[in-house]
């Protein structure tokens, strides 16, 4: 009995020590004195810091040069560090902290810097000159909402007390099949969403792990899965949400004339920019819509001939010109690979072809340079974890509308 006593004293004491340092104050009794401060994973009331934040175009050198630290030094540390972090990619805006000794030399001994909202270097000023990463710890906070459009998706998550960046994130997973300017009263969402939360703030975009959109009374789940290739969203069957496009509007053609910026016109007689891609093909071949959108054009000029414009998403939009014949209106909701208009010659065309033209963010581009993103569907080997993933969103989801 006396030895388990004995232990039970010597752990409370043990506790005590580990947990608080004492001191006699002025009445003689024991003054409990604070745990230290630890930040970056030094003891920061221990030392004098100043910070700031870097201007733009600041270097490393500029930076410490104010503190009396010399170029040698400076390219020693960059030397040192740069397997851990090159200091090239330091930019403006971003902060910083130089902490010093607490004594008469005030000698700067580290200087921290932080990369973004998380993530930040400690360099070593002392003779070790280097640098380590770190991060700050990070709560994720776990929300779900659900709701009926009545003005816009922004508007209405603003009115539901809804970080209103989750209208991009839910944006970005349907960039392939909602446009999201023409969403209407009535149409239904709902979201499982993740948010990062730093020193008491929420960082960084909010991320969709179950969303769902109802759009003309048409129902769109999409659930967030990574296969290995990375996490991607994709619809009940395993079909990804993303839509790659066709390689050309026409099968069987060849190109007659390549996107080119100084071409030679074969009407004109001039240097003008051809800024599409010429596809011969004989009269009357189908030419197909090389995504699926909204035909926002369907008309004649004198240089386009019969030609038809579809948008795509927020970001892609194509042009078919010179065509026979027209076979969608504006307003018109097309699907990849349908048959949109027929090869011909008109306007300032010397032989049937199309000629395509495609956008990106407004400009013209080639679209035979571009890098569009995957559409590679949940793989068979993973069907069975997909669907269990599934389950667990949707079970999740509910809990938290609950």
């Amino acid at each position: 009995m006396r030895l388990a006593v004995l232990i039970s004293v010597l752990s409370v004491l043990v506790f005590l020590a580990c947990n608080h340092s004492e001191s006699i104050n002025s009445g003689g009794q024991p003054a409990i004195v604070p745990d230290p401060v630890i930040r970056f994973d030094l003891f920061w009331d221990s030392l004098v810091v100043d910070s700031g934040m870097i201007r733009k175009d600041q270097t490393l050198s500029h930076l410490l040069d104010n503190f009396g630290i010399g170029a040698g030094k400076v390219a020693t540390l960059v030397a040192n560090s740069r397997e851990v972090y090159d200091v090239r990619k330091m930019r403006g805006g971003k902060r910083w902290w130089v902490a010093a000794e607490r004594d008469t030399s005030k000698t700067p001994v580290w200087l921290i810097y932080e990369r973004n909202d998380i993530d930040y270097v400690v360099f070593s000023l002392k003779d070790t000159l280097g640098a380590r990463l770190g991060s700050y710890d990070v709560d994720t906070i776990y929300r779900s909402v659900q709701g009926e459009i009545t003005t816009s998706l922004y508007v209405d998550f603003e009115r539901l007390g809804v970080p209103t960046n989750l209208s991009i994130a839910m944006a970005n997973v349907y960039a392939w099949t909602i446009d999201f300017t023409h969403v209407q009263p009535g149409d239904a969402f709902e979201a499982y969403y993740f948010r990062k939360r730093v020193n008491g703030k929420y960082v960084g975009m909010p991320t969709i792990l179950f969303c769902s959109f109802n759009h003309h009374g048409i129902d769109l789940p999409a659930y967030r899965f990574d296969q290995g290739d990375g996490p991607d969203y994709f619809d009940p069957q395993g079909e990804s949400l993303r839509k790659a496009f066709l390689k050309s509007p026409v099968e069987f053609s060849r190109i007659s004339s390549s996107f080119n910026k100084k071409r030679f016109h074969p009407v004109l007689k001039k240097v003008k920019a051809h800024l599409g891609t010429d596809y011969a093909a004989k009269t009357g071949t189908p030419i197909q819509a090389v995504g699926d959108g909204v035909v926002t054009k369907s008309s004649y000029t004198n240089g386009n001939g019969k030609y038809v414009k579809i948008r795509h998403n927020n970001t892609y939009e194509t042009q078919y010109l010179h065509m026979s014949k027209r076979l969608v209106s504006v307003g018109d909701k097309v699907r990849q690979g349908e048959t949109i208009g027929l090869v011909g010659s008109t306007g300032l065309a010397t032989g049937p072809h199309v000629c395509f033209r495609f956008w990106k963010d407004g400009k013209q581009v080639d679209h035979r340079k571009e890098k569009f993103p995957p559409s590679t569907p949940v793989r068979d080997k993973n069907m069975k974890a997909f669907a269990k993933e599934v389950m667990r969103l949707e079970a999740e989801a509910g809990k938290e509308c609950d």
